[in-house]
């Protein structure tokens, strides 16, 4: 279940040439695709603001025309993943008994993953045309190799929060042009793969943690008795560990150079990241204040707080009337490329929500063995549970969905709902730094020249091992404290 996403870059219209002034059909306007998914984020925010207001509802029964109209283009394995779900939703219904409440959980479960993207990539669309935001990461990424991996690490984190996958394709591409300045092929190599593996295990670190982050957003809502307000702490220690772990052993195996590489000078200065600080204040203040104050999900918050971020971003950059004008193609042309995307996490939602349904019948009597074993023994084997899925192609959010219905309660398991999102999310991270299967390292390899599974492997399978036995004992320990 490969997927990538793309970080959309503007260029200059090019002058149509005789006979072929119509743009291509991928390149067409969709604006009914665009408000359909805009229609299907205001819904899921609403079902958070105002349950009464029967939005939940109207969100999953929109989910169908959203997940038709995405479809429309498609080809080839994309288009697979609607005809895994068609068929999954008829095997429920020959299964009998309460089906239609298993679709309706699974179309309830597609449409936050599709509103959450949404939301999401009007801070993507936002910052693609911010100077500030390519001076800062062209000071990361031109630091002194005494500090580069720590000051890429620290940036790809910040960058994580407010782009999401697009922070490894900026921070990578302005790493790569950064690395080519340097004439020895020897140092350019290891220059190059020491700055992309800062950036994609900055990137994994923050997973755990970020309120922005689909492992949050995802184990969070499927643990109600996890609320991010208690989570947010113990999570900030694994992406410590995460983060930490890159870090150490990147200064313990420094690669031994022929000759001494040739120093220059950062452009700019330290006030070139206060834009990013700024933001990040700006991004996370309000969303922690609307989670306590009002009592409501961290992501519900999100979804209302990041879409007014980025218009608050675009006004300062265009102006209203330039504003009004980004918004539309943002509606009639930007959403509709992130059809591949979109299309592969809506339908994985569903696939495991309402796929589980079919499997429960079938694992019942293996219950009462997965509640015999000790909390922490399960807690530890889910740590590993997404990492190895993930190297056969299960994508994180389908491999999590489809398991936790299965699972016993926390309380069943002897854990408690904080200690299972630890282990989750935990293991979440791990597979976001070896699958070739997930957008991390599709990127990373992309931007060196090597395939998804060698740098998932090759470059991170040592580094992996030593991150999953600290995250496992991590996860173990908190189980048995908490």
């Amino acid at each position: 279940m490969a997927f990538q996403f793309r970080f959309p870059v503007r260029r200059a219209a090019r002058p149509a040439r005789a006979g072929h002034d119509a743009p291509p059909a991928a390149m067409r306007p969709e604006p009914l695709l665009g408000m359909a998914l805009v229609t299907l984020t205001l819904c899921v925010t609403l079902k958070d603001w105002a349950p009464a207001t029967g939005a939940g509802r109207a969100a999953a029964l929109l989910v169908p025309v959203v997940v038709a109209l995405l479809a429309w283009r498609l080809r080839g394995r994309r288009l697979g993943f609607v005809v895994v779900a068609l068929l999954v939703t008829a095997a429920l219904w020959a299964q009998g008994g309460d089906w239609t409440a298993r679709v309706l959980a699974g179309f309830g479960s597609a449409a936050f993953i599709g509103a959450f993207f949404v939301a999401l990539a009007t801070l993507r669309s936002a910052a693609e045309t911010s100077p500030a935001i390519r001076a800062c990461g062209q000071y990361l990424a031109a630091q002194p190799p005494g500090r580069r991996y720590l000051a890429l690490t620290l940036g790809g984190q910040a960058f994580s929060v407010l782009l999401n996958y697009g922070s490894i394709a900026l921070l990578g591409s302005l790493s790569v042009a950064s690395s080519e300045r340097e004439p020895d092929p020897e140092i350019r190599f290891h220059r190059t793969r020491r700055m992309l593996l800062a950036i994609q295990r900055g990137f994994v670190s923050v997973l755990p943690w970020s309120p922005l982050s689909f492992s949050v957003a995802i184990t969070g809502a499927l643990l109600p008795g996890a609320p991010y307000k208690s989570t947010v702490l113990p999570a900030m220690v694994t992406g410590l560990i995460v983060a930490g772990t890159g870090w150490a052993m990147d200064q313990i195996f420094k690669p031994k150079l022929s000759r001494t590489p040739v120093r220059h000078a950062p452009e700019g200065g330290p006030k070139a990241v206060l834009p990013l600080v700024l933001l990040l204040a700006l991004l996370g203040l309000p969303v922690w204040l609307l989670h306590v104050a009002f009592e409501v999900r961290v992501v519900g918050a999100v979804l209302l707080v990041v879409p007014l971020l980025a218009l608050g971003w675009v006004l300062l950059q265009e102006g209203p009337r330039g504003a009004l004008a980004r918004a539309g193609r943002y509606t009639a042309r930007e959403l509709p490329r992130y059809r591949p995307e979109l299309t592969l996490l809506m339908m994985a939602g569903y696939i495991g929500t309402a796929g589980a349904g079919l499997l429960a019948p079938h694992v019942a009597e293996f219950a009462p063995l997965i509640e015999a074993l000790p909390g922490p023994l399960i807690l530890g084997l889910l740590v590993w549970f997404i990492p190895v899925t993930g190297q056969v192609g299960m994508n994180p959010i389908l491999a999590v969905t489809l398991l936790f219905p299965l699972l016993p309660s926390p309380e069943a398991m002897g854990v408690s709902p904080v200690a299972l999102f630890i282990a989750i999310t935990a293991g979440w991270a791990i597979s976001g730094i070896t699958s070739p299967f997930t957008a991390t390292t599709l990127l990373t390899g992309n931007f060196a020249g090597k395939s998804a599974l060698h740098v998932g492997l090759k470059w991170n399978g040592a580094y992996a091992l030593v991150t999953g036995v600290l995250l496992t004992l991590w996860a173990v320990g908190f189980g048995l404290w908490s």
